[in-house]
């Protein structure tokens, strides 16, 4: 299971493991569990509150966004479209390649992969 690190300027940066089953668990959730301070509103992703920058730890990922993270759903592409983090071409792809086009994500609808990554998130 992945060691996932959450950072903030405002934040120690905190690394926690995902234990087995996590990967049904969103960023958001283990978040949560884990006392880390991720700002969000409605927790179904339609606010955009809990905008997160998700790369991969391992550089040998193989998207150019370095991490391999589930692709969007139609929720998160609708917000992401709406904050100006994705274009129309962006999510045209990613349904051919069936990636995430994007290293923006929303915390609540991001599940978490078989993968080390890094979670960078603004604090108020």
């Amino acid at each position: 299971m992945p060691n996932i690190t959450f950072s903030s300027p405002m934040h120690k940066d905190k690394t926690i493991y995902a234990v087995a089953g996590s990967h049904t668990q969103t960023i958001l959730k283990l978040a949560k569990e884990n006392h880390v301070p991720i700002d969000f509103s409605c927790g179904d992703g339609e606010c955009g509150t809990c905008l997160v920058k998700v790369s991969s730890v391992d550089k040998s990922s193989h998207n150019k966004y370095g991490h391999m993270g589930g692709p969007l759903n139609v929720r998160e592409v609708a917000v992401l479209k709406d904050m100006g983090k994705i274009k129309q071409a962006q999510i045209e792809q990613m349904y051919v390649d069936d990636l995430p086009p994007t290293e923006w994500r929303l915390a609540c609808q991001y599940i978490v992969r078989d993968e080390d990554i890094l979670v960078e998130y603004p604090s108020r």
